[in-house]
Order: structure tokens, then C-alpha cells, then sequence
């Protein structure tokens, strides 16, 4: 018997996505961003924060695991202008819209496409790129304990 032969996923031939800034995912109500350990460190060097401050002001336990607060609609980075922290944003929201859950199926991906207006626009991802993207780690919930969050001297206070 041969090895089965691998299932044609519904984005073989590549999915096209631009981020237009429309925050539609962002204000996904009832989610939750679950930041790295990582995107924590970035996020707070980018505010120029402590990581204890940065952990402190912006996030919240869910579940047993932390998470960046929301107002039940809106992440708390997301503002007038968009994403207040856009450039140092977490793996999670760097990762959206090829996150494994969305791409399950040609189905689920048509759900997210009526949230997002990026989809379907700009850049086409080949099949090896949103691989690559789907694979990485950070997109499972994996918030941080602020306890075990290493405090260096370059951290600001």
C-alpha cells in the first residue's frame, strides 16, 4: 500500500490578501489576542513600557491564560486611527487571516471573508507562503504568566 495521497486544500492555487487598516478584526467581538511571550516584550518596548507596566495596563486573565483586554467588541489597542500598536503587533494579528481555523475549509474562509475587506485584494500568497504562515506557533493561545516574563536593565520603567 502507497502512502494516501495529500488532500488538495481550497488555496493550492494561492489566496490573495491586503490589509486595508478597516480593523474588522480587530473589533471581532468576544475574541481574544493571546500574545507570545515575544509579542509581549515587542509590544511593550514599542510603548516604551516595563513589561510588568505593559502587562498590567493591557492585559487580563481568560480562561487561565492572559490576554490583551477588550471592551467585549474592541481590542484595547484599537483606537480612531486603527491599531495603536500596528508595528509591533502580536504574531496573532500578524498572522490573520491565515490562521488554521480559517483555513479548515473553503467554507470557513468564506465567513471571514464577509468580516474582512482585505480579502480577495492585493498580494497573491502562494500555497508554500500561507503554509508558512498557518504553521507558525504563536497563533495558538499561549498568553504569557506576567511572573515568568524575564525583566532585563533595557527594560524601561
Amino acid at each position: 500500500m502507497g502512502k494516501p495521497a495529500e488532500k488538495k486544500r481550497f488555496y493550492s492555487e494561492g489566496l490573495h490578501f491586503e490589509c486595508t487598516g478597516c480593523g474588522a478584526c480587530c473589533k471581532l467581538g468576544g475574541g481574544f489576542v493571546y500574545p507570545s511571550l515575544e509579542d509581549v516584550g515587542f509590544s511593550a518596548r514599542h510603548l516604551e513600557l516595563s513589561v510588568n507596566a505593559f502587562t498590567e495596563t493591557y492585559m487580563e486573565l481568560h480562561k487561565g491564560q492572559y490576554v490583551f483586554k477588550n471592551d467585549g467588541d474592541n481590542c484595547i489597542f484599537y483606537g480612531q486611527n486603527g491599531c495603536n500598536i500596528y508595528e509591533a503587533r502580536p504574531t496573532q494579528c500578524r498572522t490573520f487571516p491565515f490562521w488554521k481555523d480559517n483555513l479548515k475549509s473553503h467554507y470557513r474562509w468564506k465567513i471571514i471573508e464577509e468580516e474582512c475587506e482585505g480579502i480577495g485584494k492585493g498580494k497573491l500568497f502562494s500555497y508554500n507562503e500561507i503554509e508558512a504562515i498557518k504553521n507558525q506557533s504563536s497563533q495558538t493561545p499561549s498568553g504569557p504568566e506576567p511572573s515568568s516574563i524575564p525583566q532585563t536593565d533595557s527594560d524601561p520603567v
